[in-house]
């Protein structure tokens, strides 16, 4: 019996037929070969923020503005969750995630180098973005960001609304002679007319803020009480815009 177990076994094995190598090296390759993963984020839509600087606009460092939500209430007020993707020399530096109440229609981008409201020199680690309707009487959107060594740092957030030169603003001090300051302040400024009349007004100033920068972060303390006005004073529309 074991001799005709053993001759059945050599005949069982000699009847099956060799896989042909390529057949063998085709299931390795296909057993090995890894799952490709692709990570397609999509997006509502996407803006791109040209950055501004000496009244150029650079090509190799821009703001891509990645709209990821957007609801309204039921008083039709609009939020809108953004992601910003900053790129310079066209490479991805990092990315920083915010949340603008009250979007109206027709709402654009806009930003500069720079603290200063007219000077922004390209070499500038501040990024100033605005978002909002382009017309007097909108409310826009503003956040200062700090930009060096790869890393990135909301610094600052703000509201303004401007119309013929009245309205509310933030104004940065001692901003324009470095480039690279090691400390700042900032303060609302609001200036409204004075009992409708558009030659006299009057200016407030609130909540000063002085900044600090400890390592490669900047860290803020607010010197004054919160909302509170600390300065007020009549002064005629043509003297504080330095018309005279």
């Amino acid at each position: 019996m074991k001799i005709q177990a053993f001759i059945f076994l050599c005949l069982l094995i000699s009847c099956q037929k060799p896989k042909p190598v390529s057949q063998i090296q085709a299931e390795a390759i296909s057993e090995n070969k890894p799952e490709a993963i692709v990570n397609k984020e999509n997006f509502l839509k996407t803006d791109t923020i040209s950055i501004s600087d000496d009244a150029e606009t650079s090509k190799d460092n821009y703001i891509l503005a990645h709209l990821l939500d957007q609801k309204a209430d039921k008083d039709s007020i609009v939020t809108a969750k953004y992601r910003l993707d900053f790129y310079l020399n066209k490479t991805k530096i990092g990315d920083s995630k915010i949340i603008i109440k009250g979007v109206d229609k027709g709402s654009e981008w806009g930003a500069k180098y720079g603290l200063a409201s007219v000077e922004s020199p390209k070499n500038s680690p501040f990024i100033q973005i605005s978002f909002g309707y382009p017309a007097c009487g909108y409310t826009s959107s503003n956040y200062l960001y700090y930009l060096k060594n790869n890393d990135l740092q909301l610094v600052h957030q703000w509201d303004v609304i401007s119309d013929s030169g009245w309205g509310t603003w933030v104004k940065f001090e001692d901003a324009t002679s470095k480039t690279n300051p090691e400390s700042f302040y900032c303060k609302t400024v609001s200036f409204e007319p004075e009992n409708d009349n558009d030659e006299m007004g009057t200016v407030t100033y609130s909540d000063s803020t002085v900044f600090h920068l400890s390592g490669n972060h900047w860290k803020k303390q607010l010197l004054s009480a919160k909302d509170k006005v600390y300065f007020q004073k009549k002064i005629s529309f043509n003297e504080f815009h330095d018309l005279d």
